[in-house]
């Protein structure tokens, strides 16, 4: 069972709606879940913030709070995260901050740091990772790991 497919059975199991925060992959995560039949059950919305206006915009993320600490970073994660429930009918979110590369990389953040914050129900939390390989690899590898973050959350809330 892929995880868009497990990611589907919980959300609707809890009757719960999930809209998505992207930066560096574009919509790729909204994608993958709309590649699935009938994801209009669960699936409400996905915001692609690529700027930093945008995310600023469209999610309520304060400017102040990119200029800090960049668009890449635990705090415009999770601030994005939230924002994607606030703006929607969602009571679960995923946002994508990172560096797909191949170039926009610096010693602090090298190209493949990818920041993630989940809201689910009200709690949020957020990690960082680091993908290796091309721009591609990075926005799949990232598409994949949010997909299975999502699950494993709606999973421990089950358990």
């Amino acid at each position: 069972m892929t995880h868009t497919t497990r990611l589907a059975q919980l959300l609707q199991a809890k009757g719960w709606m999930l809209a998505t925060a992207e930066s560096c992959t574009g919509g790729l995560i909204a994608a993958a879940c709309t590649d699935l039949a009938g994801s209009s059950n669960w699936f409400d919305r996905g915001f692609v913030t690529y700027s930093n206006e945008a995310k600023t915009q469209m999610l309520g993320v304060e400017a102040a709070l990119i200029e800090t600490h960049g668009a890449v970073s635990e705090a415009v994660a999770r601030a994005m995260a939230s924002g994607a429930v606030r703006q929607s009918r969602a009571r679960v979110s995923v946002a994508v901050t990172g560096i797909a590369g191949p170039a926009g990389g610096s010693i602090d953040k090298p190209v493949g740091t990818v920041w993630f914050a989940f809201m689910v129900d009200g709690r949020l939390d957020a990690q960082v990772r680091r993908f290796e390989g091309d721009r591609a690899a990075v926005r799949a590898a990232t598409v994949e790991h949010a997909l299975a973050g999502l699950v494993s959350r709606l999973e421990n809330l089950a358990a």
